[in-house]
């Protein structure tokens, strides 16, 4: 278990202070499915010696150190490292940088270790670690073998090993990892107890903790397939969606509107939410997933679902006031293009927007390449119309056609009274004229007043006669079933411009013309583009694109995917850096598993719940999170997986935790976001304060927080404290902090106070009105909070805690048994998942 000490700032006195002294350690005992003994593995043997591995080790070293200078935008000296024979080759001054075999003589070296400021390299930022220099020294003896970036390179389908300890064969996972460890000379942990791991399981899948009596049901149950079991349950739990939905929401930058100073609602903004969320409990394949959101409106089959998907466009902030309304268009195909990129490919194509890439081989072409793809996305809005680009009219048919007819019926009617009001208009006194050609109340007015005296009778009659048609419609159209619409790519432009390579990124500096064109790391034939009809709503070029991209031989999409699931799992990646899979981002610390698994994620049809049993049912997942000496001293960081690292809950979970506690948390599924309530100075950060931000009931303020409304410049305090992302750019992962802000909210937080008074109440303490019944009261909060019983000296130090409020402080009774709730919730035990 986590250490339960974990100390922060407090804004009380003696009180507070015992409040927060209460996180006591617990340690469960127990065993999982799998028996403890069988777990046990055989003697790794010795440590190999180790074998320089080009993408993992030296090409990350070269990247970061040396392609400032010797990357694919500069050749200073005549030297780049990009290739193999650009690094091998004659330098401008006769010499070699690196000679295969031979240290002495690779003039690398001797320049990342002199110690002359003149000849020392790299001239600017931190030097070459003396670990770095042993690899690039061994490298070089060993022969310098040179290898394209791993991710670059199509994706391998490979053999799990066969190791030495039998059950470690029986998932390729677990095969995987042990041989890692054993290369490593050391041995996976021991198992997790059963409390630890149904606690795991359960905020892993759902975002919730289980219940007292689902935890008691699993701790008891001796079957060797309870946690198979109990993970098929969680992951036919509606709760699932809104979980797993969450974490793509962060990728696409998901918020409900534009930013910027007026920050706008964007309409129909959480159908894309809820979209997401049905996707991961239907089971949704991922490469239809994918293929809806980037060209749900160009398939072969468009249903209301994947024009909902295209919504995906329309996340992004919005200037409806720009300065340079042409340098403001391209920042907003910019935005898209570097969350598609990161999100769907793990690529930074962004980079290639202004020049080609520094670090990766992606020309500026690429970039706009990419532009030409999405060339036919139209802007969000205009400043004189919000929707009529990003809300779509999905009306049922015969809905739609009966509201068709109404709205040419009153444009009928309207020309016709518009053109008898000119007549009166024109007959009006000057002043009255310009007030009817202001605002339409100020028009109207006008009109009220003056118009039936500049008409003459049969004008009137007429225009009276059309009135009462116009009203007819309006009532007719009151009859039908109201219009549906949805945000998405409502309009397209089927023939787009030209699109050009612009000169250092500038809008108004137009170079080489460009067509649509796959990424050149790829190496892919060119794409073959539809015709367009003259009847066409969208170029075609987006279905090319997306179908390119969940091609089964495409080495990224489905890695990045299998790396995210493996993310949300362990707490981090095979490759950390999930968003960048160039040569700037982390090296995989499995490899061939990243492959395996990427290649079980497309032969299981793209579907994620498949994958979720395999990743949850292995020993690997099943390990604790305890710390050994041994793996603390080979690997601090855990990178071959020796142990289950243990997390905090994210933001969501710590708010929907509370509420389930006491048992008043709203799972209700999908509809319109609720407005949580605000404090008048969080609301004044504003430029208006309280604009936009509404008034929710008393039932949907305890609504699971994904469905939260999210304005860009208002987040939710509680959740922005526990590291809530920027909803401005995708976010591949979120920080994990532990500051003073987080012990605050959760001690001072109107929220937190209200809902430990609640708890208070849930737990029954009204009837139990006595320090002899104190006993009871902690057994019931430890119960309700931490889903396990108490021990002696809990029981001892929480009835303490009670009195003390009471005598010492001066409390009431019901205010110093809810503060004994809130402490329990501000235990580390509460917020950590081991």
């Amino acid at each position: 278990m986590m250490d339960r000490d974990r100390r922060s700032c407090i804004a009380t006195a003696s009180a507070m202070y015992a409040i927060r002294s209460m996180g006591i350690a617990i340690a469960m005992s127990g065993s999982i499915g799998i028996q403890a003994d069988e777990f046990q593995p055989s003697e790794p043997p010795s440590k190999a010696a180790p074998e320089i591995d080009f993408a993992r080790q030296v090409q990350p070293i070269l990247a970061k150190r040396c392609f400032a200078c010797h990357g694919p935008d500069k050749a200073e000296g005549g030297l780049k490292f990009v290739d193999q024979e650009s690094a091998y080759a004659e330098t401008d001054s006769g010499e070699h940088a690196i000679v295969p075999g031979d240290i002495e003589a690779s003039v690398m070296i001797a320049r990342i270790t002199t110690d002359d400021e003149y000849e020392k390299m790299p001239p600017e930022g931190d030097p070459v670690t003396s670990e770095e220099v042993e690899i690039l020294k061994s490298w070089i003896a060993s022969g310098a073998a040179w290898r394209n970036h791993w991710a670059f390179e199509p994706m391998k389908d490979p053999q799990p090993p066969v190791v030495a300890d039998a059950v470690w064969n029986k998932n390729p996972i677990d095969a995987f990892v042990f041989d890692s460890l054993a290369h490593a000379g050391l041995s996976p942990n021991f198992p997790a107890d059963r409390h630890d791991l149904i606690r795991r399981a359960c905020y892993d899948l759902t975002g919730l903790p289980p219940t007292a009596a689902q935890v008691q049901a699993f701790v008891t149950d001796d079957d060797p397939l309870a946690f198979e079991r109990l993970v098929d349950e969680l992951l036919e739990s509606p709760q699932y969606g809104q979980r797993w939905g969450r974490h793509w929401l962060d990728l696409v930058r998901y918020a409900e509107t534009n930013s910027f100073e007026r920050d706008n609602p964007k309409p129909n903004a959480w159908k894309y939410r809820d979209y997401v969320i049905d996707a991961f409990n239907n089971d949704k394949p991922y490469d239809q997933f994918v293929r809806e959101q980037l060209a749900g409106d160009e398939l072969a089959n468009v249903t209301k679902e994947s024009l909902i998907a295209t919504g995906y466009y329309r996340l992004g902030i919005w200037d409806d006031e720009p300065a340079d309304p042409l340098q403001a268009r391209f920042d907003e195909i910019d935005d898209i293009i570097t969350t598609t990129s990161q999100a769907f490919l793990g690529l930074t194509i962004n980079c290639a927007r202004c020049h080609d890439h520094k670090i990766d081989p992606i020309p500026q072409t690429d970039y706009y390449s990419m532009v030409a793809f999405l060339a036919d996305v139209t802007s969000y809005a205009t400043r004189s119309d919000g929707t009529s680009n990003n809300q779509i009219d999905v009306t049922g048919n015969e809905a739609n056609r009966g509201h068709q007819q109404c709205d040419t019926d009153l444009q009928q009617i309207q020309a016709k009274m518009l053109e008898i009001e000119q007549i009166g208009i024109a007959k009006m006194s000057g002043p009255d004229q310009r007030a009817t050609e202001g605002k339409p109340r100020a028009r109207q007015k006008i009109l009220n007043k003056n118009l039936k005296e500049c008409l003459d009778a049969d004008q009137w009659e007429t225009y009276q006669e059309l009135i009462v048609s116009r009203d007819a419609v309006q009532q007719r159209r009151k009859s039908l079933p109201p219009r549906e619409t949805v945000m998405g790519l409502a309009r397209c432009d089927a023939t787009p411009d030209q699109t050009f390579v612009l000169f250092r990124g500038n809008p108004h500096s137009p170079a080489d013309p460009v067509e649509p064109a796959y990424p050149a790391i790829f190496g892919d034939a060119p794409p073959v583009l539809p015709p367009v009809a003259e009847s066409a709503k969208s170029a075609g070029r987006r279905r090319v694109l997306a179908e390119w991209m969940t091609r089964d031989d495409n080495r990224l999409t489905a890695r990045v995917m299998a790396n995210r699931l493996w993310q949300f799992h362990f707490g981090r990646g095979i490759v950390r850096s999930s968003n960048n899979f160039g040569q700037l981002g982390t090296p995989p610390t499995h490899p061939l598993l990243l492959d395996w698994l990427a290649q079980r994620l497309i032969d299981g049809d793209w579907k994620l719940k498949s994958m979720h049993r395999l990743i949850m049912t292995s020993r690997v997942y099943q390990m604790s999170s305890a710390s050994t000496d041994e793996g603390q001293s080979v690997d601090p960081d855990n990178n071959l997986f020796w142990r289950f690292d243990p997390r905090r809950l994210s933001a969501e979970e710590v708010r929907d935790s509370i509420l389930a506690a006491n048992g008043s948390l709203n799972v209700e599924l999908g509809g319109p976001s609720f407005y949580p309530r605000m404090s008048a100075e969080v609301l004044a950060g504003q430029s208006r304060p309280g604009s936009g931000w509404g008034d929710s009931t008393e039932d949907q303020l305890n609504r699971r927080s994904v469905y939260i409304h999210v304005k860009r410049s208002l987040l939710t305090p509680l959740l922005t404290a526990f590291d809530f992302p920027d909803p401005d750019l995708t976010c591949e992962e979120r920080f994990t902090t532990l500051q003073p802000g987080q012990a605050l909210s959760l001690l001072n937080s109107d929220f937190v106070q209200e809902q430990s008074d609640i708890l208070a109440g849930s737990i029954g303490a009204d009837e139990w009105k006595t320090n002899a019944d104190n006993e009871e009261i902690v057994r019931r909060t430890v119960r309700a909070v931490l889903q396990r019983e108490s021990s002696a000296d809990e029981i001892a130090a929480g009835g303490r805690l009670i009195v003390e409020l009471q005598e010492k402080h001066e409390l009431s009774r019901d205010r110093a048994v809810g503060l004994y709730c809130l402490s329990v919730m501000n235990w580390n035990e509460f917020l950590f998942v081991d």
